[in-house]
């Protein structure tokens, strides 16, 4: 039989253990390896949640706007604004393609936060690959750059954040306010005449867009994020059939269009690819959307890799911080923080849908 050690000596050689913490050792030297591995953070990433387990997703705080002729008081410029982003977060993911898809990226620089997602929030560091330090500022966590920005600040930390050099404050932390910004109020300072003219929010189909919006961004976007951090079975079997019922609606659309609202691709479809992009490669798992995979959906998966395929995309997109980010930063969650070796998707095959 093997030796128990005490829990108080576990404590001494292991660190912060929970009351149902329960752990037989032979060799305390496997412990402190084990420990060496997992990231070190003072606290963990705490996930808000309602008394019925219900994950409940913060409102975003500084909703200012650029304009083009400046008439709301930041007038839209190339190199004055920034953005701080997480590669792994898909809020922070649609500001990257607006940006890419627009030419923006002369005009509006960027920093990429760590994956590691700790009790103390985003960092910025060059330790890591694709990372980087704070080249505006100059902070090593974006907690201080929202207190720049208001000393008084006490909500949560999210990405995306749009950054004004020139009065040195946020302008807003909302991506879906932020992308339209970039769709429409820097036309002047796109790369080319072809980028200028794209219109992921034309007039003509606003409609279609906002009722599209709507419902997906409950059912998908941030269904999954509840089905994830649901604490009760209650609040996950709610929001995971709901996941489902919403990629079954979207099946539905995109067998008869190519794209959300028609023929061409609009901000609804960037909102959705950043959960879809992720969802087979993380949320199946990790967050319990397992009933089915995108790839089992032939509209939707072919859908995927038509627009992962559009030019500039794939630039968009890192699959090292995605995974990471997730299975680390969610102790809770993946209390070992082991980072899963799959799947093997290819999204380069031919998706067929240019003859729609």
């Amino acid at each position: 039989m093997r030796p128990v050690l005490p829990f108080s000596l576990l404590r001494t050689w292991t660190g912060t253990f929970t009351k149902h913490t329960f752990i037989q050792l032979t060799d305390l030297s496997a412990v402190k390896r084990r420990n060496m591995a997992v990231p070190n953070s003072k606290t963990e990433f705490k996930i808000p949640n309602s008394a019925k387990g219900e994950f409940v997703r913060n409102k975003s705080v500084f909703r200012e706007w650029i304009t083009a002729d400046g008439s709301s008081g930041y007038k839209s410029e190339s190199g004055r604004y920034h953005l701080y982003v997480s590669l792994a977060c898909p809020w922070a993911h649609r500001t990257l393609i607006v940006r890419k898809l627009k030419g923006l990226e002369q005009a509006i620089s960027y920093d990429v936060v760590d994956w590691f997602l700790d009790g103390e929030g985003w960092s910025l560091t060059d330790k890591k690959p694709n990372c980087t330090l704070d080249t505006v500022n100059g902070c090593s966590r974006m907690r201080d750059i929202y207190l720049k920005a208001n000393p008084d600040y006490a909500n949560r930390i999210t990405v995306p954040v749009l950054w004004d050099k020139q009065k040195k404050t946020i302008v807003n932390n909302e991506s879906s306010e932020i992308i339209r910004m970039l769709n429409s109020e820097f036309n002047d300072f796109c790369a080319s005449e072809k980028q200028r003219k794209l219109d992921c929010y034309p007039e003509s189909l606003r409609k279609e867009i906002d009722e599209v919006n709507e419902w997906i961004y409950p059912m998908i976007n941030n269904g999954v994020y509840r089905s994830g951090f649901a604490t009760s079975q209650e609040a996950y079997d709610v929001a995971v059939r709901e996941v489902f019922k919403g990629l079954d609606r979207v099946e539905d659309i995109l067998s008869k269009n190519r794209y959300l609202t028609g023929s061409n691709l609009t901000e609804a479809d960037v909102r959705l690819f950043t959960t879809l992009i992720r969802f087979d490669m993380v949320y199946v798992g990790h967050f319990k959307c397992n009933k089915k995979r995108i790839v089992d959906y032939p509209n939707l998966w072919g859908y995927l890799r038509d627009v992962y395929q559009i030019p500039g995309m794939v630039d968009t997109v890192n699959f090292e911080h995605i995974t990471k980010h997730y299975m680390a930063s969610h102790e809770s969650i993946n209390p070992s923080r082991i980072i899963s070796i799959g799947p093997d998707i290819d999204f380069t095959t031919p998706h067929g849908r240019d003859t729609m």
